[in-house]
């Protein structure tokens, strides 16, 4: 179990039901020095999810996550010295609509604009998608 603290950086939601039907998550580590940078881009591409279907976007700096005994954020994002982990979640009605979302922004300006100065090295982004299991 990987477990840590953040304190959110970017939460911006669009009405609906309150419900998740899919979630994209992904960890990445950010150098603190682009700390504003980030939240900015992230500000930026948070209106370009929700543009395309989005109902919730997240994004969260680390701010109690500690070392783990066999692995942990740090660890599994191959953190470096002055580097941050942020850990972002964006929320879908349902897999079909984060599936036709993504397809609109792949070819979304802003998409491509946006990937062309980001303050972190993608190749150590952790992403994936996921079906709620539980909801309170």
């Amino acid at each position: 179990m990987i477990i840590g603290g953040f304190d959110s950086i970017v939460d911006d939601a669009k009405g609906g039901d309150g419900k998740t039907g899919y979630a994209d998550g992904y960890i990445v580590p950010v150098p603190d020095a682009n700390k504003e940078a980030y939240r900015e881009l992230a500000q930026k591409m948070s209106g370009v999810f929700i543009d395309y279907g989005a109902t919730r976007v997240v994004e969260a700096w680390a701010d109690d996550v500690p070392d783990g005994k066999v692995t942990d954020y740090a660890r599994a994002a191959h953190k470096k010295d002055g580097e941050s982990i942020v850990y972002s979640w964006v929320e879908w009605p349902s897999k079909e609509a984060r599936t036709q979302g993504w397809e609109k922004m792949m070819a979304d300006e802003r998409m491509k604009a946006s990937s062309e100065n980001t303050p972190f090295d993608g190749a150590r982004m952790i992403y994936g998608g996921f079906a709620p299991i539980v909801e309170a």
